[in-house]
């Protein structure tokens, strides 16, 4: 079958352009990558990354903003007394928004799958805590072997402790009618 008209003369490659120099000012260009949205907010794309990370009083560099003092690495220093000019932080919401942020309780993001929690809720009420007959159960599709059939419900029992007791507390009457 033959190219389509024009192809060819799309993807000609050019020797004479320097690809390293504009892979180099194209990163310069870019502004840097910004997870946390209060940081973003704040951000003046005119200033160098230093300037806008003093303006909210965060540290560009951990090792300068918190430095180890020599005498723990076992040279003695002479130290006159001076402390490192303080910047100021014209930006202080910043921190302030983020340490309210890092102070919110975290959010339980333990969950197991429907399938997993409607497969233990089967193994445990129809063969109690006997893991070799749960084993040998037609329901074991993914050929549990016993302990891991134990690891899932002990999961189980983890994850929702509530659910698990209630669960067990409505088979109890039906094996009692049993007997």
């Amino acid at each position: 079958m033959p190219k389509a008209k024009g192809k060819g003369r799309r993807h000609k490659y050019s020797y004479n352009l320097n690809r390293k120099r504009l892979y180099r000012s194209a990163r310069r260009r870019a502004a840097p990558r910004i997870a946390c949205s209060h940081i973003r907010h704040a951000w003046d794309p005119h200033k160098s990354v230093a300037q806008n990370l003093a303006e909210m009083g965060l540290a560009e560099d951990p090792n300068k903003a918190v430095p180890i003092p020599k005498k723990l690495l076992g040279m003695e220093v002479d130290s006159d007394g001076q402390q490192p000019g303080k910047k100021i932080v014209r930006k202080p919401y910043v921190v302030n928004e983020m340490e309210l942020e890092a102070s919110l309780p975290e959010k339980k993001s333990n969950t197991l799958s429907r399938d997993l929690i409607d497969y233990v809720r089967y193994m445990i009420q129809n063969h109690g805590e006997n893991y070799k007959e749960m084993a040998r159960d037609e329901k074991n599709y993914y050929q549990d072997t016993p302990k891991q059939i134990k690891r899932k419900i002990n999961v189980y029992k983890n994850f929702y402790p509530e659910e698990y007791k209630n669960f067990i507390a409505s088979l109890k009457p039906e094996k009692m009618e049993v007997q």
